[in-house]
């Protein structure tokens, strides 16, 4: 497969594909490690993968600029990169405490039986990770699977896949995780190849594909851990405070190009602060420029996919023909080849329109005003997605209440995205935004054990004739 650089739109990288007899076979190699790794104990895993994050280390320019090549833009390439190495160490951190053994204890509903609960893990878990966050999104499953004594099969996206040629030299030198560490290569086929041959599935991408995986894990009985798309609302109350609100919604929606499940998409504003607040974003959106010329700096980076492009330009053509206007930006710039497009704000918006009803995943930021906050509640609730959202307001507590009207897992308060920021914080995703166990929080690691029960009994058992019917039964 050919991959394209986004910078210039040059197909400059050729990914070699894995075939379903090589994805068939590297699953064998995996399940025949993992009663070994698992029986290892799990301060044993986390020193190997504590060893994993220092080779990264040592290896972070040569990654890094895998990373920025794949995706266009170099500081939140080594953002992702040192937030990847926080979640190693972080998970390090917390799982040994997590693992630790349940007491026995006297069942309640049969005094004579003793319980005790052990975790079993999963045998082969596999990862299909997007290409937004190609590093990270393939790490946050990994990671914990490992730690909870499983192997794993990891296919990254095939539209951001160069870092994996650094990242696999590291595994492969550590044999101590590449019998339970492996890569795979390609793009759907290869995708249902792993899919075939795992026992649970997680994955990070799209509703559509993500609905696909989920069928073919209902086929072959194994759990889907689906992680899938967004349409962020934020509600500005009347006593929010603009500038915050201004700065946050920006960033959230335009940072790294708008290209992330958790980037907000839908701003609802009190009636009242609109127009100052739509006038504050047009102002501030001024002062940002694209990074076309890393050495000359610049904010915004290139659309990464480029079908992505063409769907940002349709939901505006459908917003524009039914009464939309754009207040910046607007277009899809094509530099040196690449896609580029500045931070977009649209106002007369509804919901009659693709751009507030379907995921964008670009830089656009359109606004509607609410007259009172019932309405603005519906308003944010009307959509198939549930990912997660903002409520701007000066009165923290109602703030948090309005949040909590809110049909989605992760609610910020006066600010945006924090989900993608903190992530010792357990949050499901509602509706079609995703589907089974929290990667967040201490939920991340434990999704991938199945709870195992010991009943011991203390007494004589029962025999037969306790079922013996007898004249006081009737």
């Amino acid at each position: 497969m050919q991959v394209r650089n986004p910078r210039n739109g040059k197909y400059d990288y050729e990914l070699v594909v894995d075939s379903p007899e090589q994805v068939g076979q590297k699953s064998k190699d995996l399940r025949s490690a993992q009663a070994s790794w698992n029986s290892e104990g799990v301060n044993a895993r986390v020193n190997v993968l504590l060893k994993l994050a220092e080779k990264l280390e040592e290896q972070k320019e040569d990654i890094i600029n895998q990373l920025s090549i794949d995706t266009g833009r170099r500081k939140i390439s080594r953002i992702e990169f040192d937030g990847a190495i926080g979640l190693i160490k972080g998970r390090c951190f917390s799982v040994p405490k997590l693992m630790e053994e349940i007491p026995v204890r006297d069942s309640f509903s049969n005094p004579t039986v003793r319980i005790k609960q052990q975790q079993v893990p999963y045998e082969l878990v596999g990862v299909i990770s997007p290409w937004n966050f190609p590093l990270l999104l393939a790490l946050i499953d990994t990671v914990p699977a490992l730690l909870a004594g499983c192997t794993v099969l990891l296919k990254p996206s095939e539209v951001t896949p160069r870092f994996i040629d650094p990242l696999e030299a590291i595994v492969e030198a550590m044999p101590e995780l590449s019998r339970v560490l492996k890569f795979v290569r390609g793009g759907a086929e290869s995708g249902a190849a792993l899919v075939d041959n795992v026992d649970v599935i997680c994955f990070t991408g799209s509703v559509a594909t993500g609905k696909i995986i989920a069928m073919n894990a209902a086929k072959n009985f194994i759990p889907a851990f689906l992680e899938l798309g967004g349409k962020d609302p934020a509600i500005v109350m009347a006593d929010a405070d603009l500038e915050v609100a201004a700065d946050a919604v920006i960033r959230s929606a335009a940072g790294a190009t708008g290209q992330a499940c958790q980037s907000l998409e839908r701003i609802y504003v009190d009636h009242t602060i609109y127009d100052a607040f739509v006038e504050l974003l047009c102002k501030k959106i001024e002062q940002i420029n694209y990074n076309s010329n890393y050495e000359k700096g610049g904010t915004m980076g290139p659309l990464i996919f480029d079908k992505q492009a063409t769907k940002i330009e349709n939901q505006l053509k459908d917003a524009i023909a039914k009464g939309a206007k754009i207040e910046t930006g607007g277009t899809v710039d094509n530099i040196n080849g690449g896609s580029w497009m500045m931070p977009t704000v649209v106002i007369d918006v509804n919901h009659s329109m693709s751009l507030m009803t379907e995921e964008t995943f670009g830089p656009v930021i359109p606004v509607m005003s609410y007259n009172n906050l019932d309405e603005a509640i519906r308003l944010a609730n009307d959509s198939n997605y549930g990912l997660s959202g903002s409520v701007f307001s000066g009165d923290v507590e109602e703030a948090i209440r309005v949040a909590s009207l809110i049909d989605a897992g992760g609610m910020s308060i006066n600010d945006g995205s924090l989900t993608n920021q903190v992530f010792d914080a357990t949050k499901n995703s509602f509706k079609l935004s995703g589907l089974n166990g929290s990667r967040m929080g201490n939920n991340g690691f434990t999704r991938f054990f199945r709870t195992k029960a010991l009943l011991i009994q203390t007494a004589h058992p029962q025999s037969i004739h306790s079922q013996e019917e007898d004249s006081s039964s009737v």
